[in-house]
């Protein structure tokens, strides 16, 4: 990626957010406002009007045209099967998607609305019931340019980069990569024979939205082709008793609208796994950006990756052959 184009990324002026919309199409004031996201650049803008639309500018490098365009398609599916989504705007030639300098940027609605509290069982069984809303519409059409989860994806490929730039202290290394191979191992074997579609990929509390009494699912920047488990353990990530009480509550509403494959519940653990590895990967891929040292200042750290192996070997532990 062309560096001029990751640093206008990095230093996003208003003048350019608005520049960005207005190339829509719409008059803006001269207000605009950044919202929380780490990986990609996402302003709520003040149009003329005085009603309000988000830009979201996707960090240059991450996804191709393709795979967002995937993305959007994934959110135009839902949205015509009347999942509680929210599709991008399109611009006046129909599009969802332009650039700016090099710089992918797409429109959304402003969707006002609060994170759900701790869920109850009530709302345990809807989640169940809009995932399984979200799965089928998931299920009915293919996306071959978006990541597909496995072993390779959430750890190999990241194993490789760490160790060519010596990410994890020397100390830990042979612990953390011999544990993280061995959990993808266990994660591919038990994908093996699952049905595996467009899902979330990211669907933990944090990306749900609560509005007149609505669940709304948002923010699909880290949609993948994988198994429906994904998104569950996400929004149920506990382990013990009261964790397996409310995955069977988040089940019954599943299986009301779609068919759960129960053997996919092995892979729990080794997804859990996955996810810790790749999310290292992610913070570590992104420390130049300056937004992620005074985030995640325990990163790096001879305590972080200590922490990190022994987690890791936890996971293994849950999910070696006896």
């Amino acid at each position: 990626m062309d560096n001029s184009t990751t640093d206008l990324f990095f230093s996003l002026t208003p003048h350019k957010v608005l520049e960005a919309v207005e190339a829509a199409g719409l008059l803006c004031n001269p207000l605009c406002y950044p919202l929380n996201s780490f990986e990609n650049r996402v302003y709520e803008v003040d149009l003329e009007d005085r009603t309000r639309l988000i830009a979201k500018f996707y960090r240059p490098g991450r996804w191709t045209e393709a795979q967002i365009l995937e993305e959007h398609r994934f959110l135009a599916d839902l949205a015509e099967a009347e999942v509680p989504a929210i599709p991008p705007r399109p611009f006046p030639d129909g599009g969802t998607l332009r650039q700016i300098e090099g710089i992918h940027y797409c429109l959304f609605p402003r969707a006002a609305g609060r994170a759900p509290d701790e869920p109850d069982d009530d709302l345990v069984e809807r989640l169940g019931m809009l995932a399984a809303r979200l799965h089928n519409a998931g299920a009915a059409r293919p996306a071959e340019h978006r990541i597909r989860l496995s072993g390779d994806t959430y750890v190999r490929e990241n194993l490789g980069w760490m160790a060519g730039r010596r990410i994890v202290p020397a100390r830990f290394w042979p612990r953390y990569e011999a544990a993280a191979r061995r959990i993808a191992d266990a994660a591919d074997a038990r994908l093996e024979g699952l049905e595996q579609h467009r899902i979330h990929g990211d669907l933990h509390h944090g990306n749900l939205l609560l509005r007149d009494g609505v669940l709304f699912v948002i923010d699909f920047d880290d949609m993948v082709v994988g198994p429906a488990v994904q998104d569950l353990w996400l929004l149920l990530p506990g382990r013990g008793a009261e964790a397996r009480r409310k995955r069977e509550i988040f089940l019954e509403g599943y299986e009301a609208l779609r068919a759960f494959d129960r053997k996919s519940l092995s892979l729990v653990e080794p997804l859990r796994g996955l996810r810790r590895v790749h999310y290292a990967a992610w913070i570590a891929r992104r420390w130049h950006d300056p937004i992620f040292p005074r985030t995640f200042p325990h990163f790096g750290t001879e305590a972080y990756w200590d922490e990190e192996t022994r987690d890791l070997e936890e996971i293994f532990a849950l999910v070696a052959p006896n």
